[in-house]
């Protein structure tokens, strides 16, 4: 099965960063700032940034981004100079992406929960000669002599009397915009960095341009729609599945500065949001609000998720209330510029356990050890090629190497597809149970969990055992009394029983996550002390 090719613009086959052939569109943007550019001419009086009080049109966010644009040609800044950005939610974010594109800068994009080391890290490695950020972060900056190459730094704050950013915008709009090539970095992303220290993957114009057409194509986005970022907006599913995807189609993007379930509720029903992309506990926060069914979302009709399997139950209350919505599973990296895969609305519930069929253009294989391709169903590490993979790590070439052969990016995901082209991901590499030789995946484990009734949301970890190696332990957030000897009797009418957990942690307190949204079991692990 494959992507309806009515919907799909054409594509042919491009020699990419050198040694790639990969399938492209064929009538695509240059680069992200003429991605801008054209949302403006198409729209130029139609919505396209919304924060709090502050609504700008298409026409005002480019001017504005000139205008920025010229802020840092008056600061010396040059083509490939790299523009280091530690903002929240707000407007000024995707304000700054826009400038960056107009001078053919490099964003380098840092989560607000970052620490002084790790700031410090990203800010040495990548060089950055300039550091946008909170002003209410400023203790978490390092010290001068720890990053001397950053040279200016500016504060972002809506106290006038806090904020430097106002100078930097305050100019007469810069001319043309600064020429860059396809394959020029746009932005860096640095990976959570779960063995050893981040990696910088550099998203190429080409990349994000490929990954927000994927998404604007495969959901059938257009000038009307209305997105809410509700995730973080420095991290890879906020930057792309949200602003630049909104770009691509001239929509709108509504700024949530943070996601709680009752303000997104009112935001969406107020803004007549159409579509988001969303992790699926955050979509069950919602579902607990006691005032949900309370809201008129009639006009939301695209619910994208990734990070985690979709309860069953959860899919049926959003059909239950608001019909019209598809709920759309959107697995991908920072490595492949978001999505790989996506799974068509109509069919989520006829393969609940599928990520979904690849993006245009993508080809996934599973691979086994010796790096031969699996028959169909069977198990091994996912490889991904396709025009949205990064060309590599910044400053990395050892990780490059080891992470990428001929285009395919080794994921670190096992999983299989089957014969109709979905893609199944079980678990990583790293987090597989290995119970006396018997493999264990924690997505199956936490896909039968969601189904109960009391829970939220779990995370299956490996527990240290003398005997067998490796026992299997569940975290579980519940929303409701439970015993873990009923859930266990739930496990164990649904999974062998060596899959079902010998030990339970039941919390009402949500999983730890990174700033991506993902569980970070490897804190988990550490709590358990295995």
């Amino acid at each position: 099965m494959d992507w309806s090719q009515s919907q799909i613009p054409p594509m042919r086959f491009e020699a990419r960063f050198g040694d790639r052939v990969v399938p492209a569109f064929c009538d695509r943007p240059a680069s992200v700032w003429e991605m801008i550019a054209q949302a403006r001419a198409r729209n130029a009086d139609g919505e396209a940034l919304i924060a709090g009080n502050v609504r700008l049109s298409w026409r005002q966010a480019v001017e504005q981004a000139a205008q920025i644009a010229a802020g840092f040609r008056k600061l010396g800044l040059q083509r490939g100079d790299r523009v280091a950005i530690l903002l929240g939610n707000r407007i000024a974010f995707p304000l700054l992406l826009f400038a960056a594109a107009h001078e053919g800068l490099v964003t380098v994009l840092l989560s607000t929960r970052q620490q002084k080391p790790e700031i410090a890290y990203v800010l040495a490695d990548c060089g950055a000669r300039i550091l946008i950020h909170e002003a209410g972060l400023a203790e978490r900056l390092p010290d001068a002599q720890e990053v001397p190459d950053v040279i200016h730094r500016i504060a972002v704050d809506d106290d006038p009397a806090r904020s430097r950013f106002a100078a930097l915008a305050d100019n007469p709009p810069a001319p043309a915009p600064v020429e860059v090539s396809e394959e020029d970095t746009a932005m860096i992303l640095y990976t959570s960095g779960t063995t050893g220290k981040p990696k910088g993957a550099m998203l190429a114009h080409c990349n994000i341009v490929h990954s927000s057409m994927v998404f604007a194509s495969c959901l059938q986005l257009t000038q009307a729609d209305r997105s809410i970022a509700a995730v973080p907006l420095g991290h890879v599913t906020g930057v792309v599945a949200n602003i630049t995807t909104m770009i691509r189609c001239g929509g709108a993007l509504i700024i949530m500065p943070e996601f709680k379930a009752a303000d997104y509720l009112k935001l969406a029903a107020r803004e007549r949001v159409t579509y988001t992309v969303m992790v699926p506990a955050m979509y069950n926060l919602c579902l607990l609000q006691p005032d949900f069914d309370g809201y008129d979302l009639s006009s939301w009709r695209i619910g994208g998720f990734g990070g985690a399997p979709m309860p069953v139950a959860t899919i049926e209350k959003l059909k239950a209330t608001i019909p019209g919505l598809k709920l759309m599973n959107c697995y991908g990296s920072t490595e492949t510029t978001s999505p790989s895969t996506i799974m068509p609305g109509e069919l989520t519930e006829s393969h609940i356990d599928s990520v979904g069929l690849p993006c245009p253009g993508a080809r996934i294989v599973a691979m086994d050890p010796d790096g031969r391709e699996l028959p169909h169903g069977e198990i091994g590490e996912l490889w991904i090629q396709s025009a949205s993979v990064i060309k590599g790590y910044w400053n990395n070439p050892k990780a490059t190497a080891e992470s990428f052969t001929s285009g395919f990016w080794h994921s670190g995901d096992l999983g299989s597809v089957d014969a109709e082209g979905f893609v199944r991901v079980f678990d990583r590499q790293k987090d597989m149970i290995n119970r006396g030789g018997l493999k264990i995946y924690s997505a199956e484990v936490e896909s039968v969990l969601a189904g109960h009734p009391a829970v939220i949301e779990s995370a299956i970890i490996a527990k240290a055992c003398p005997v067998l190696g490796e026992r299997v332990h569940a975290v579980v957030v519940t929303r409701s009394p439970v015993a873990d000897s009923d859930l266990r009797a739930w496990c164990a009418e649904r999974l062998s029983d060596y899959k079902v957990p010998e030990t339970m942690a039941i919390t009402p307190d949500p999983l730890p996550r990174n700033a991506n949204g993902k569980v970070l079991k490897r804190q988990l692990r550490e709590l358990l002390g295995a």
